[in-house]
Formats: C-alpha cells, sequence, structure tokens
C-alpha cells in the first residue's frame, strides 16, 4: 500500500473528544505546534487488503485516525471456512517534533455486527512500539441476538501508559481483529461483524498523550 498522510478539514469533526490539557506538573505538555507525520510502512492482513487502508491526523495533533473499506468476519451460510477471522496488522512510522515523545492513551472503535440467537464475536486490539516487549491487547465480546451498530474504546491509566522512546525511531504496530462464533445458532444462518459505517467506511481514532523527552 502506498502510506501517506492524509491531512484536510473533512476529518475534524471526528476528533471532538481530543484528550484535554494535562496538569505540567505531571510531565504532561500541549501538543507541540509543529505537525507530526505519520505513514503506514506496511499493512497486511486478511480485513485489509492493498489500497485499502488510510491514516490522517487530527489538526491539533491529538488523535489519528485509520479507515478501513473492507474488514468483515462471517461465519454460516455461504460464508468461507476462513471468513471467520479477519486482522490487520499496521506498522506505522510516526515522526515526531525533537524534544516530545508519546503514547496511545484510548483508541475508539465503530462498525456494524448481525448476529444470531446463539453467536457471539469479539473484537480485539494490540499495541507495541517496535522493539519493546511492552505489548498492550484488550478483547470486547459481543452476544447474539444482535443486530446493531456497535462501539467499542480501549483506554489507558496514565501511569500505565507506553511511551515511544526519546531520540530513538521505533515503528508502532497496531494489530487488529475480528472474530465471530457460530456457537448455538440455527444451522445455514449467517451472522457477521464489520468495522464499516453507514458510509462504507470505518474510522478508528487514536488519541494521543504527549510530554517532554529529557533533555540531552
Amino acid at each position: 500500500m502506498a502510506g501517506g498522510l492524509l491531512l484536510g478539514g473533512a476529518i475534524a469533526a471526528l476528533f471532538a473528544s481530543a484528550l484535554p490539557t494535562q496538569d505540567p506538573s505531571s510531565g504532561f505538555v500541549d501538543p507541540p505546534p509543529d505537525k507530526i507525520v505519520i505513514k503506514v510502512a506496511t499493512v497486511n492482513g486478511s480485513g485489509c487488503p492493498q489500497g485499502t487502508a488510510a491514516v490522517a491526523v487530527s489538526p491539533d495533533n491529538t488523535a489519528f485516525t485509520v479507515t478501513y473499506s473492507e474488514y468483515l468476519a462471517q461465519v454460516g451460510g455461504n460464508s468461507d471456512p476462513t471468513a471467520f477471522r479477519k486482522n490487520c496488522q499496521l506498522n506505522l512510522i510516526v515522526h515526531v517534533p525533537q524534544g516530545f515523545t508519546y503514547a496511545i492513551a484510548s483508541a475508539d472503535y465503530r462498525g456494524f455486527a448481525a448476529l444470531q440467537r446463539g453467536a457471539s464475536s469479539t473484537e480485539k486490539a494490540s499495541y507495541y512500539f517496535q522493539g519493546s516487549p511492552n505489548t498492550a491487547a484488550i478483547t470486547h465480546p459481543f452476544s447474539g441476538p444482535y443486530n446493531d451498530n456497535w462501539q467499542s474504546t480501549d483506554t489507558t491509566d496514565w501511569a500505565q501508559l507506553v511511551w515511544a522512546p526519546c531520540g530513538v525511531q521505533r515503528n508502532f504496530n497496531i494489530n487488529t481483529e475480528l472474530r465471530v462464533n457460530a456457537g448455538t445458532s440455527a444451522p445455514g444462518s449467517t451472522s457477521f461483524m464489520t468495522m464499516d459505517s453507514t458510509d462504507g467506511d470505518i474510522s478508528t481514532i487514536y488519541h494521543l498523550a504527549w510530554k517532554e523527552c529529557p533533555s540531552s
């Protein structure tokens, strides 16, 4: 996929819930005025075929969004036997202004699910920096009958944030997964879960926390 930064006012409304300013005594500061730059180094997975994922940064540098156009897991009916699980591994190159570092404080996921009675599904996301042993993984379960939009939010306590190392380029990895289980649902019935909104794309918003790096 041709990775690149997508900027513009069209996505500004997605970031109304940006992180508040932190108490300076805690070491957190306002997001730096210079733009951060995010590029997709690699994108792999059955949920994000080539050309179906893009990244955009909010105007105030407190969040970025990953959008998908084909991300669907399903079971039952004429579904492919391997379609019950879809995933997407994003490897992002994140450039931040000199003297600052960042961490992912929360992430918002949205989609649609149609689960028959007895069926279930999960949305899972894992986050880690290249070369770091620290991996955060959070799973959200859903149960049928269910036929509606869904939303899940991953949050991290301030004290537990994993910061990008200062002065070193470390790619940031996000691995998301959708999984659907037929369970005891009626034979031949179809259940599915998608990261998809009414306009055909999903917007996964990652909220950033900032702090200054120690002086060299």
